[in-house]
């Protein structure tokens, strides 16, 4: 087991998690040992806990038992993300009471994938668990955000790329990192939401052959003019 969380107990007693890196990079899948570890890691103080995350994702088993397991803790979990919240993630992020993003962190929403091989048959049993495991995530990210489940949909179909004051503004994310006046309500200048298949689908109908404007020559009509004349 590659463990890719890291728990530290401050001065003032209270407990800091930190995960960095790939959740899981062993699926949890069929693993009973270390989901019980965390657990029990987890379980093994009281009172409000800080979550530092900076992970590109990883296997959306780990996540959704993390996410479960914060949500089921009774302290205050304050979720703070100083690089990237991406992916699996983004799953465990939606656990904070509270969410605070550094001004230059990013998050990511995507379908999940998976590798499957067979037949015709196999694939379409791949499909239908994939098109649940992404009912599952639209029901942590609606339950944060309110956002309808729909529009959660789409922006998963997109792969949409979110800055720290979008997702504030879309509600994955409560506030900044380092505002002035403290962690919390985030100021309003631009944020921006980058979609890869709206970035594909430009570049797609910018590299598509234009079609040639036909020019039509006006000696036809001279042509007619002429014969009305005579």
């Amino acid at each position: 087991m590659k463990k890719f969380w890291n728990w530290v107990r401050n001065s003032d007693e209270s407990r800091t998690l930190y995960l960095n890196g790939t959740i899981a990079e062993e699926s949890w899948f069929d693993d009973d040992i270390t989901p019980a570890a965390f657990k029990a890691e987890l379980f093994s103080g009281e009172g409000d806990i800080t979550v530092w995350i900076n992970s590109p994702g990883g296997d959306c088993v780990a996540a959704s038992q993390i996410y479960t397991m914060l949500m089921d803790y009774k302290g205050a979990v304050t979720v703070k993300i100083d690089g990237i919240a991406a992916s699996a993630a983004s799953v465990v992020a939606m656990a904070g009471t509270t969410v605070l993003m550094a001004p230059t962190a990013l998050m990511m929403v995507h379908n999940p994938l998976t590798v499957a091989i067979g037949d015709s048959e196999e694939m379409k049993k791949a499909i239908a668990m994939l098109d649940e495991v992404k009912e599952s995530i639209i029901n942590a990210y609606e339950i944060k955000t309110g956002l309808s489940r729909t529009r959660l949909a789409h922006l998963m179909d997109a792969e949409t790329w979110l800055s720290a004051h979008k997702a504030v503004e879309l509600k994955f994310a409560d506030g900044l990192l380092f505002h002035e006046d403290g962690e919390g309500e985030a100021p309003e200048p631009e944020s921006f939401a980058f979609s890869r298949r709206a970035v594909t689908n430009s570049l797609l109908d910018k590299l598509a052959p234009k079609k040639k404007e036909q020019k039509q020559s006006a000696e036809p009509l001279y042509e007619r003019l002429n014969l009305l004349r005579l």
